[in-house]
């Protein structure tokens, strides 16, 4: 494959960069293409080799300690942080996948890179980086939509080329859940995406974190307060959102507020009994809210099958409920099995580039790439 390869990616009206699937050129060879990827959404700087598709290192390098103290993510130590380590992560991944970065211009067919949804500063990290890279070895420079990477993050090969889902059916549901972004989007096809509902507010991950943080279980507090929950008994009443209106959308604010209120007001003592029971209580009308949206999204639409992507699937009572509402409407349930893949990493980028790449897509603007923090899908009419 020549290095002059690149991608075309249209930019609409909401800001996202796809383009109309085209058909496979039979025609393209497309064996041992080896793609270096690069994703700084947040707070984890990521690098990722993959050749045909399949993982050969997935480098996650996260930041959670340098920003604790704050409880979340401070926007200036994420830049300063990315731009410190990326040339150590991306050296690493290129070592782990039998590399060296001596040897980019010989191994290395293009680069991808995350220009949105996420934090500004973070982007433009990654960005500038990549576009480093790809202008000193002339390679191709392509941008991926994080969150088309968490869509797709079941379709990623092993070392093996062993993933839980080998091609995407047309008509899946994508349920992504995740610190940021909570959203039902329907995928006919590589490249070809309708946004159903997305959260107006608190995203379902974010909730999770600010009602930790009331509770003081530290940062990030999400995770933990997800493995109390598992030890109470739901025996305090917190309201589920939204429950009038009849779209798919998603809030959480007030269900945070809710929970705020009752603290306030009644002042418990943060035994560990009390926690686990306030937690599960939360995670209760958390999951009755997403569930609620899921039922309705499946009965509209009548998916082919569910697909769970996004750090908040690493829930494993949150993937229980999902896969019994998918079962019972005669869906199969897809999620990565590896957790580095559920949680935000490179692989999920270069996967997505190697996808779109078989389309043959191109370009020659990359050196105009800006980051796209409110990236989003094409929207339901």
């Amino acid at each position: 494959m020549p290095a002059s390869l690149q991608l075309q990616f249209y930019k609409i009206r909401n800001h996202s960069y796809f383009s109309p699937p085209r058909s496979y050129n039979t025609t393209m060879s497309f064996a041992h293409y080896t793609i270096l990827a690069i994703e700084t959404s947040l707070d984890d700087t990521c690098a990722a080799v993959l050749r045909d598709g399949r993982v050969l290192s997935n480098i996650i390098n996260t930041q959670t300690r340098f920003h604790a103290d704050w409880g979340g993510t401070v926007p200036d130590i994420a830049k300063r942080l990315h731009h410190e380590w990326l040339p150590k992560v991306v050296n690493l991944a290129l070592r782990k996948a039998g590399f060296g970065s001596e040897t980019i211009s010989k191994e290395i067919d293009a680069i991808a890179v995350t220009i949105g949804p996420g934090l500004a500063p973070s982007l433009e990290q990654g960005i500038a980086y990549a576009q480093k890279l790809a202008n000193t070895y002339n390679l191709p420079l392509i941008p991926i939509n994080h969150m088309e990477g968490h869509l797709l993050s079941s379709m990623v090969k092993n070392k093996n080329g062993k993933s839980p889902l080998s091609t995407l059916p047309a008509n899946s549901l994508g349920f992504l859940i995740s610190g940021g972004h909570t959203q039902l989007v329907l995928a006919q096809k590589i490249g070809n995406y309708q946004l159903l509902g997305e959260t107006l507010d608190d995203a379902a991950g974010e909730a999770y974190d600010k009602v930790a943080r009331l509770l003081m279980l530290g940062y990030p507090g999400g995770p933990i307060l997800a493995e109390m929950a598992k030890e109470g008994t739901p025996r305090y009443p917190l309201p589920e959102p939204m429950t009038t209106r009849k779209d798919l959308n998603f809030s959480f604010s007030g269900l945070k507020t809710a929970a705020r209120h009752f603290l306030e007001q009644t002042k418990p003592q943060f035994t560990p009994a009390f926690i686990q029971d306030f937690a599960a209580s939360f995670q209760k009308a958390v999951f009755k809210h997403l569930i609620t949206r899921l039922k309705r999204a499946i009965e509209e639409y009548n998916p082919s099958t569910l697909l769970l992507g996004g750090g908040v699937v690493n829930n494993v009572a949150l993937r229980k409920e999902c896969r019994s509402v998918a079962s019972k409407y005669g869906l199969s349930t897809h999620f990565p099995k590896d957790k580095k893949l559920i949680t935000d990493n490179a692989a999920m980028i270069g996967y997505v580039a190697w996808e779109h790449i078989k389309l043959g897509n191109r370009s020659n603007s990359f050196a105009k790439l800006d980051r796209l923090p409110n990236l989003n899908f094409p929207k339901s009419s």
